[in-house]
Formats: C-alpha cells, structure tokens, sequence
C-alpha cells in the first residue's frame, strides 16, 4: 500500500513495522515528518519538547545495547507467555514474536531514529507524557503517509538514565520514545482490534455507550 492523504486509511493501516530496509531515507522526508510532530498539542501551548535526529550507527548501537538487554531480561519471557491481544488470535500473535525479536536485533540498523524528548523537570507528573505522545503520533502517521515504516518504542526508558547520557540529555530533560524508521520490508494492511463496543462506556464506566 503506497503514500496516502486519507487520514482515516493511514490510521486504520498504519501497522507497526519492525523490519525496515538499512536504505537511506531524505532529509526532506524527515522534514516532513519532524514538521508533523511540532503541529502536535501540548499541555498550555507550552511546547517544550525537543525532537533527536540519530543517524550515528555508533550511537545507536550503544542504545540497542540496553534494548536488546530488556527484551532478554523481561519483554521476549512476556511475548513468550501472554496471550494474544484483542482483535487478534494465537496464530498472528505467534508470527509478531519473530519481529519483536528481529527489532530487537536490529535496532540499531535504521537509517534514521526521531527521539522524542520532553524539558519535563527533575521529577515530571501524571500528565507530563500528554506534551510528547501527541507529537510521537503525529509523526507515526505522516511516517505512514509518505510511504515509510515506523514502530512506537518505549522500551529504552526501563534503562532510562543510561540511555539519556548517551543522547546528552540536561538535567530536567527526558526521552519518551524513539522511532526507528526506514522503508518497510513487510505490507501495510488492516490492523487487528478487538470490538469498539468493549472499550467504550456511556456517561458512567461499564454502562453500554448506545450510539454504538
């Protein structure tokens, strides 16, 4: 499925790619793509994040360190013994292991990663991730509209501060996510999720929301 302007396709496609081609990709494109981040909201127009643009393997190969670290330490044990998530079943769920593990392996060979980081203060609140996320899925959709793979990760923040010394981050300043991106191996195509009518209430939580 090719580059798409149909905001609702995108968001109904935009699967997440774990395996991405080691091609290089423009800067013009990830202009594009930072540009879409920056038209996110933020708490009080505050604006406060700040967007990394990693294209050093060395760099990069020093954080996949610690990713690879966490998926043996507790995410590839999860994968391994949890069930399968709404909308899909056992079979899918199975072949989403293989690429979480090829991730893991291969982090650090993305051409590019966008790290979205947040000037949140020595200790950030409840909300602070609600200045950052918007603009992490601003970027993952114009990501999926020019036609190039991405994948939200969190993982590195389990080894947070190490993982911020390497980027430089200031005191007071702290990554919430990093999205590698590249062209895609795989397909873009209809996501699997479980029934809207399951996680949506009406006027009180667990009362049946009528309009659905």
């Amino acid at each position: 499925m090719p580059e798409s302007n149909d905001i609702f396709e995108i968001m109904s496609t935009m699967r997440a790619m774990r395996r991405l081609k080691p091609d290089p990709v423009p800067d013009e494109l990830i202009n594009k793509i930072l540009q879409a981040g920056q038209w996110a909201p933020s708490g009080g127009n505050t604006q406060r994040w700040r967007f990394l643009v990693i294209k050093d393997r060395e760099i990069k190969k020093k954080v996949q360190v610690y990713y690879k670290r966490l998926f043996d330490e507790s995410v590839g044990p999860r994968y391994a013994s949890s069930a399968p998530p709404p909308g899909s079943d056992a079979a899918p769920y199975k072949r989403q292991h293989p690429a979480v593990e090829y991730l893991t392996d291969h982090y650090h060979e993305a051409p590019v990663w966008i790290v979205a980081c947040l000037e949140d203060g020595e200790n950030p609140g409840r909300t602070a991730g609600s200045s950052i996320y918007g603009a992490v899925q601003n970027m993952c959709l114009a990501t999926r509209a020019l036609g190039l793979g991405t994948t939200l990760t969190t993982r590195h923040t389990g080894y947070g501060k190490e993982v911020d010394a390497i980027f430089g981050l200031p005191p007071g300043a702290h990554s919430y996510a990093i999205l590698p991106i590249g062209w895609p191996m795989g397909n873009f195509g209809k996501l699997g999720r479980g029934p809207l009518k399951d996680v949506v209430y009406g006027d009180q939580w667990g009362k049946p929301y009528a309009g659905l």
